[in-house]
């Protein structure tokens, strides 16, 4: 009868608020109730009235939203969302930063630092204009990771509509959830007849309507979307009646060719977000969930007992990871739970420190409170509680974990038969609790189930194939490993022979995560390294057997951690083995570096490439910014060094010089340049070969409009004519920020490339100072500065065959009267007397003009420079180079 314990049954406008919304904090409404005008009927033609049943989908939109569940059962005690809800923090700009992390560590970067530039919004004032802003807004992507509180906010924005509070120039609201619109995704319709399938109370509402109403549609959901959106072959749909699949209703829908006049909302956690093109969005809003003064909140009101909530609090702050996972709503709750439970029981033990610690006791509190409401309050130990439900946990585990694989967070009931799970049972009992997993009723009441987070579906995940690994369920490992690239994965699965050692199965899973492009298995993977543990298996008692956790095999384990290679893998994924040993409550890493930061004489101290991992978190979590990150500063090895490079997010200047990097690599900066919480203003990629499809992802980031960069060395990078051209279109995208560009001794660019770059220089909003170029057309160049004169003080020419006619083409740019050019290098171009000549009649021409000249290893004679020498004498402050 363990569904009693699993399942839940809510409205779908609950998935972020889970659990009564997590019990957000208290926040009642300054605004007194007014009579409720809707403005609908000027949009309908003279005599025709339809007012009575919009009136109807109001009022059904006001009960949808009105109330949250918080009790039993389906029909179990009711809060109203108005009593308990905050203002969560929102963020608008479109960050479209490249997806190599877990959501977990996108939650930490954002709860690190509050940016100076964001922009908090009310989530009833997302299609509102700001004061500098131009144009109206019909598209909003909001993004937001997984339980925090987006649905909330989509809930609270309806209500207040539906109540005549917010938002009464809309004259329809539809809400749609992406989880209601897969169950017919194989079905043809119109945009009328979707619109009569999900919100009866508009049937008569007539096709020639829908385009005079101002209509907002809110589809939530995105990453649970099963439809397929192509926006670039789509079927061309504009007529409301017209039928087509629900896919193409919505593509059309979002690009405007459908309703051009409606409104859009569109919700998703971070890694789906990449299915709507930037072209087709007009504002994108980030929800950041609870502030740490919400988090702290949120455990006062929920808590009476004040010292109670201060143990909490205080608890909480002692663990950076929990205390970043609180401003998950949900987690809070989960967090508060556990707390709560082991404060005031009698049996007090160690509170829990990491996260499978904290899991491990929420399956283990759940468990018993299901076993206190039906079979009494007599102690059973953990062993004989999880002994009991042993089957559905596991069939449940499955669920999580082949679903986990697949990157889906919501299953219909195939998905639970599959799993041998009994959906009729699961009917029966749905709802009865509301802590680990959730059913809710949608259209044509075919029910939706979730686990109330994506951290205890990962949670559970990891229970089932530890216990697969344990039971030496050889088939479902080999599987899950066998899908890696990597032979040093795959090879000598002999589970049968005992060489399979825990520590050999671990090294695997890890090096199978780190596969990852977007570390979708990275909690998983520190979950199932902590319940190696044998203080965590005992919380579990029978769901897990007992593994060989001698502190032998456990010290194998983290000793493989600590040693493991990731060469050619993405330094994010790295820092994961860091968060490993931590789980595995093994802080040794984390105090030698506090240690090492502490040092004065740093490159004292060897780093070995885990220490650079660990280092990397902790200056990627500093609250200040580091002012400049330098490789070589840092006594470690090659790849020591490309750990470290995810710190270019959290520093002013980044000098990754000579270094090799890799696609990856470059996809770790390129995230850092379209960040909008970068401050990265001067990055250093001097002497590496940077391969093409880095070249690409690096422009992507210089393109971003929250890339701030200053200063950008390419020097000695080998960019080749396909390079320049990804790099001028990037520039061009985003002219006014860089000052200084050293694009010297890339000698591939030819003439052809250096066009390109001209037509950069030429660009009105182009605000460069500093310049240096190799292999260049001068006649190009000096006519695109010509055009553009007026900021550019420091030329570099160094290590280019000009001779005397490129330098002449220089000179005629030297005379234009808006030059501002002090100081020019032309170091080792092969100048002759000529060229010396026609330098000192541009002096003459404009002789406030250049401070500091460099033409040394040019074979000069002395009568070649003597009229330079006598500028030198006159002018007193001209500072000349020669030998």
């Amino acid at each position: 009868m363990f569904w009693s314990c699993l399942l839940h049954r809510a409205t779908n406008a609950q998935r972020d608020s889970q659990n009564g919304g997590a019990l957000l904090l208290k926040h009642l409404l300054c605004k007194k109730k007014k009579k409720i005008s809707i403005p609908f009927c000027f949009c309908l033609s003279p005599g025709f009235s339809l007012q009575e049943d919009l009136d109807k989908h109001r009022n059904q939109l006001r009960r949808r939203c009105k109330y949250i569940t918080e009790g039993a059962d389906e029909l179990g005690a009711r809060t109203v969302l108005n009593s308990i809800y905050t203002e969560l923090y929102i963020t608008e700009g479109w960050s479209k930063e490249v997806n190599t992390q877990h959501e977990v560590k996108q939650l930490e970067r954002a709860s690190k630092i509050q940016n100076l530039h964001d922009s908090p919004i009310r989530c009833h004032d997302i299609f509102k204009s700001f004061p500098d802003q131009h144009g109206a807004i019909r598209v909003v992507l909001t993004n937001g990771v997984a339980g925090v509180g987006k649905t909330f906010s989509v809930q609270k924005f309806t209500l207040d509509w539906a109540e005549g509070l917010e938002n009464q120039d809309v004259s329809v609201v539809v809400l749609l959830s992406f989880r209601e619109l897969n169950l017919i995704r194989d079905e043809q319709h119109s945009l009328l007849s979707l619109l009569h399938v999900f919100h009866p109370t508009l049937q008569k509402l007539p096709a020639e309507q829908l385009a005079k109403c101002k209509l907002l549609f809110i589809f939530d959901g995105l990453d649970e979307s099963r439809l397929s959106l192509d926006f670039n072959n789509s079927q061309l749909v504009s007529d409301v009646t017209q039928k087509s699949s629900v896919n193409v209703l919505l593509t059309n829908l979002i690009k405007g060719n459908l309703l051009p006049s409606a409104l859009i909302w569109i919700t998703t956690r971070p890694a789906a977000a990449n299915q709507i093109p930037p072209s087709c969005v007009t504002r994108v809003t980030e929800v950041r969930g609870f502030t740490d003064a919400q988090k702290e909140e949120y455990f006062r009101r929920r808590f009476s007992d004040e010292e109670l909530s201060s143990r909490i609090i205080s608890h909480i702050k002692k663990s950076k990871t929990l205390h970043i996972m609180c401003g998950i709503p949900v987690f809070c709750w989960i967090t508060a739970t556990v707390l709560e439970n082991m404060l005031t029981s009698e049996q007090r033990g160690e509170l829990p420190k990491t996260m499978t610690d904290m899991y491990s006791h929420f399956l283990l509190v759940q468990t018993k409170r299901k076993k206190n409401k039906y079979h009494g309050g007599h102690e059973t130990s953990p062993q004989e509680l999880m002994e009991a439900d042993r089957e559905v946990l596991l069939k449940l585990g499955r669920l999580a974990f082949e679903h986990l694989e697949k990157g889906n967070i919501m299953f219909y009931q195939e998905d639970l038969e599959q799993c041998g799970l009994d959906v009729t049972e699961a009917s029966v009992y749905s709802g009865v609790c509301t802590e680990i997993f959730k059913r809710e009723s949608v259209i044509f009441q075919k029910p939706v189930y979730s686990f109330v987070h994506l951290s205890v579906q990962e949670f559970m995940a990891a229970v089932y194939m530890l216990h697969c690994f344990t039971t030496r369920n050889s088939e479902v490992v080999k599987d899950f490993l066998d899908g890696s690239p990597n032979t040093h994965v795959r090879r000598d699965l002999k589970m049968e022979d005992g060489n399979f050692t825990l520590d050999c199965f671990l090294e695997r899973v890890m090096m199978k995560s780190l596969q990852s492009k977007t570390g979708h298995l990275d909690m998983f993977v520190r979950f199932i390294h902590g319940l190696s543990l044998k203080s965590n298996q005992k919380l579990l008692g029978g769901l897990v057997d007992q593994t060989e956790n001698s502190p032998e095999n456990i010290y194998k384990i983290i000793n493989n951690l600590k040693k493991m290679n990731t060469n050619k893998m993405s330094p994010d994924r790295s820092i994961n083995i860091f968060y490993c040993l931590i789980e595995m409550n093994d802080l040794s890493i984390q105090q030698e570096i506090q240690e090492f930061l502490r040092m004065e004489n740093r490159l004292e101290r060897e780093l070995s490439e885990i220490h650079c991992s660990a280092l990397a978190y902790m200056l990627q979590m500093l609250e200040e910014v580091l002012d400049e990150l330098d490789l070589d500063m840092f006594n470690t090895s090659k790849e020591g060094k490309m750990r470290l490079i995810p710190v270019v997010r959290n520093c002013r200047k980044a000098r990754l010089v000579g270094c090799r990097l890799s696609e990856t690599h470059c996809e770790v900066v390129a995230s850092a340049l379209m960040s909008s919480r970068s401050q990265l203003v001067e990055l250093d990629l001097t002497g590496n070969v940077l391969p093409g499809p880095g070249v690409k992802l690096l422009c992507d980031g210089l393109a971003s409009p929250y890339c701030k960069l200053k200063t950008l060395r390419l020097r000695g990078c080998r960019l080749s004519e396909i390079s320049c051209d990804s790099l001028v279109s990037a520039l061009m995208s985003n002219p006014s920020h860089l000052k200084h560009l050293d694009m010297g001794l890339n000698n591939k660019l030819q003439d052809s490339g250096m066009k390109l770059l001209c037509a950069f220089l030429e660009n009105s909003e182009s605000r460069l100072k500093t310049l240096s170029l190799t292999g260049v057309a001068c006649a190009y160049l000096a006519s695109a500065l010509k055009s553009n004169p007026s900021h550019l003080t420091h030329l570099d020419m160094s290590g280019n065959n000009l001779e005397d006619s490129g330098v002449k083409h220089l000179c005629a740019f030297m005379e234009t009267p808006n030059c501002k050019l002090q100081k020019l290098s032309l170091w080792g171009c092969r100048l002759s007397g000529t060229s010396c000549a026609s330098i000192v009649s541009a002096l003459n021409t404009n002789p406030s003009l250049l401070k500091r000249l460099d033409l040394r290893d040019n074979n000069l004679q002395d009568s070649d420079v003597e009229q330079l020498l006598d500028l030198v004498e006159t002018w007193g402050s001209f500072c000349l180079h020669i030998k």
